[in-house]
């Protein structure tokens, strides 16, 4: 009965532990920026043609809330136009079903291989589309810059920054590294972006 009331007492002070980080975390990024903290809710997309992640965060007075994460595995047997319907298919259903303030991408790293740019360009495009259509801000973020913002340096593993993530979101992503890139771009969003009237 004892251990029970232990580990009770362990989980409620590991929550707030949690807690009080995202809010040191936010208030030692907002200290750089000057400006309002957002406040609402963001869709954080990591596109890639064949296995995107999305995420739905609400961010509100430095507490955020995971409303949604996914990632969309597509077979190898749909063509690459098949692929970009339902990547934006997806989008859609999602902004259908939350009402987004703004959009989080991760923005594409370099690579050599043209024909891996354009696949990767035109599965951003995809899920970018939707929410321009519906003209809600989009913003782009370098992965170095999330990492920075989530773990704290640019140079963290993916297994690190979905711990972190997880952490700060109270959900254990596993090895679902597209859900939870999705929701650390979603955060760097939340921790860094400044309204400025």
């Amino acid at each position: 009965m004892a251990n029970k009331s232990n580990r009770k007492l362990w989980a409620g002070y590991v929550q707030r532990k949690q807690k009080q980080s995202i809010r040191k975390l936010a208030n030692n990024i907002s200290i750089q920026n000057k400006g309002r903290p957002f406040a609402g809710v963001i869709l954080g997309i990591d596109p890639s043609l064949r296995g995107s992640g999305f995420s739905v965060i609400k961010y509100v007075n430095q507490e955020a809330e995971l409303l949604n994460s996914s990632t969309l595995k597509i077979s190898q047997k749909y063509s690459m136009a098949q692929c970009l319907g339902t990547i934006a298919n997806q989008v859609d259903s999602l902004l259908n079903k939350y009402v987004i303030d703004h959009v989080a991408v991760e923005q594409t790293i370099y690579v050599q291989n043209f024909q891996t740019a354009q696949i990767m360009g035109a599965a951003r495009g995809a899920a970018i589309a939707p929410a321009a259509m519906r003209n809600i801000q989009l913003f782009e973020y370098a992965p170095l810059r999330i990492k920075k913002a989530i773990v704290g340096h640019g140079k963290a593993s993916k297994d690190q920054v979905s711990k972190m993530t997880g952490a700060l979101l109270g959900k254990d992503f596993g090895n679902c590294y597209d859900e939870s890139d999705a929701s650390a771009v979603a955060l760097c969003h939340a921790f860094t972006w400044k309204n400025i009237d």
